[in-house]
């Protein structure tokens, strides 16, 4: 049974021009244990769907999945009370913007010991405080912040943007969850910075099991990470295979326009050179085109992508094109 799975998730939002769909039948499969990326350029709905799986969509959403489980459990069934003790327990998220979702009045030390559910204290009651001290210190320490007795006593606005966010990957590793869902957690950060985020979630998910579902609009930040990745665009997931797949065999146009975005830094670019670019931008939730979404800014796009492209699979490689790439040339008939 897998982790999670979700089965044609949709989500339709409520604006002055009625509703539109922001996500439309997307569907996604997680072991226990595994990476997963989802990518995609801003605007295409990852954080919508990570907010839903999250349990924090707003009252203009609608909501609505053929199946939208947690192992046995029917997330869409159960009542508010009911999904946030479920995500003080399984599920984690840690947002693109830590330094907004941090309480400012607060320090990093009593925001960590509020994440820390009482069922895990290891104490008698009356030493609950020196307990819970003693984890923060422990947490903090395990997301490679060194100078922990420091942060602890510190506020969000003393601490630069990384450790912000070590910190929000601190209060998701809390709960000891079994799925923690990282939303670009390396949104504007240096390089240096990102690297450590990085190994920090794989150092995670290889000493304690947690599945993470790794979203970025950045295929080079999590590559090498993850085990299978999913691309969106415009609410839909158009492509999802292995690793492997995406990156050396894409079949759907947009998969490939988002490596071909990839700067080669290899020696073989000409000084001075302009960087491939996918024309156009994602258009507007309220005037979609009709067929393939990316019909208008596709370089092989035809007659034919008018037509909504039903789902296909060439060896456990899902996509939807009716002209997929790098698939192999039929042999030619006998005269």
């Amino acid at each position: 049974m897998p982790l999670l799975d979700i089965r044609n998730l949709t989500i339709e939002i409520e604006t002055p021009q009625g509703l539109v769909k922001a996500v439309d039948k997307f569907s996604l499969t997680l072991a226990e244990g595994e990476i997963r990326g989802l990518v995609g350029e801003s605007g295409s709905g990852k954080s919508l769907v990570a907010e839903t799986l999250a349990g924090i969509a707003k009252d203009t959403w609608h909501v609505t999945a053929d199946r939208m489980h947690f192992g046995n459990i029917d997330l869409l069934s159960l009542s508010h009370k009911e999904r946030r003790r479920m995500m003080g327990q399984d599920i984690a998220m840690v947002f693109q913007e830590p330094s907004s979702c941090l309480d400012p009045s607060q320090t990093i030390g009593a925001q960590l010991k509020e994440a820390m559910p009482r069922r895990m204290a290891n104490a008698k009651w009356w030493q609950h405080w020196h307990w819970r001290h003693k984890e923060a210190v422990s947490l903090l320490h395990r997301v490679g912040i060194r100078n922990s007795q420091t942060v602890i006593n510190a506020y969000p606005f003393e601490l630069s943007e990384g450790e912000c966010q070590k910190v929000m990957i601190a209060m998701g590793l809390a709960t000891q969850p079994k799925l923690l869902v990282a939303d670009e957690p390396t949104n504007a950060m240096e390089a240096s910075n990102q690297a450590q985020i990085l190994r920090l979630l794989e150092r995670v998910n290889k000493l304690s099991g947690t599945t993470v579902l790794l979203i970025s609009n950045d295929l080079t930040t999590f590559a090498r990470l993850t085990n299978n990745i999913t691309v969106m665009y415009c609410g839909q997931a158009v492509e999802s295979g292995t690793r492997e797949q995406i990156l050396t065999q894409p079949h759907h146009p947009y998969t490939a326009a988002l490596l071909q975005m990839m700067p080669d830094l290899d020696g073989s670019l000409p000084h001075k050179s302009r960087l491939n670019t996918l024309p156009g931008a994602i258009p507007p939730l309220q005037s979609l085109p009709i067929g393939c979404r990316l019909g208008p800014r596709c370089p092989n796009a035809q007659k034919k992508c008018v037509i909504t492209p039903p789902l296909a699979k060439y060896k456990g490689q899902s996509y939807y094109c009716h002209f997929p790439l790098n698939m192999p040339q039929k042999g030619k008939p006998k005269s």
